[in-house]
């Protein structure tokens, strides 16, 4: 059985009776050859291990469709989020049942995010957990003014 880092040494002929055998025709016009390893790296792992899980690969279909919205990343009890807004850190500590931001706790980000800026913010936009794509989704292609860190572990 071939190995992914086999791939690596192969040159064009071998990659390419390789391909015919794992995908049955040949490989596809001006298809690179790392991208020729790619696709056949991954043919070789699911042979290997097996292919993703049904419901898996439905819910990664359906958000490279857009028809789902990824979520943002899970925040962790011991988290620490930073924000530097108007020349101030802000630090946000992620507690089991909530946030803790000077010295009180706060249901949401984005409590904490409207009671820093004065306006109406997403917190997890505001502390940068939303990805690039999340932001231009809702119209965050806007300039920002600060900074935001996420740091995880405990304190």
């Amino acid at each position: 059985m071939i190995e992914v880092r086999d791939l690596e040494t192969m040159d064009r002929s071998a990659l390419a009776a390789l391909w015919t055998r794992t995908f049955k025709r040949p490989v596809p016009a001006r298809m690179s050859q790392p991208m020729q390893r790619r696709f056949l790296a991954h043919a070789v792992q699911v042979a290997r291990f097996g292919d993703l899980p049904p419901a898996i690969a439905t819910r990664l279909d359906r958000i490279a469709a857009g028809s789902e919205r990824k979520a943002s990343p899970a925040l962790k009890p011991g988290a620490r989020l930073l924000r530097t807004w108007n020349g101030v850190t802000h630090v946000v500590d992620v507690e089991p049942d909530g946030f803790r931001w000077n010295g009180a706790r706060h249901r949401s980000l984005s409590a904490i995010a409207r009671a820093i800026t004065g306006a109406r913010w997403s917190g997890p936009r505001f502390f940068g957990l939303m990805t690039e794509l999340d932001q231009n989704e809702q119209g965050g292609g806007r300039k920002r003014t600060g900074s935001a860190v996420r740091s995880g572990g405990h304190r």
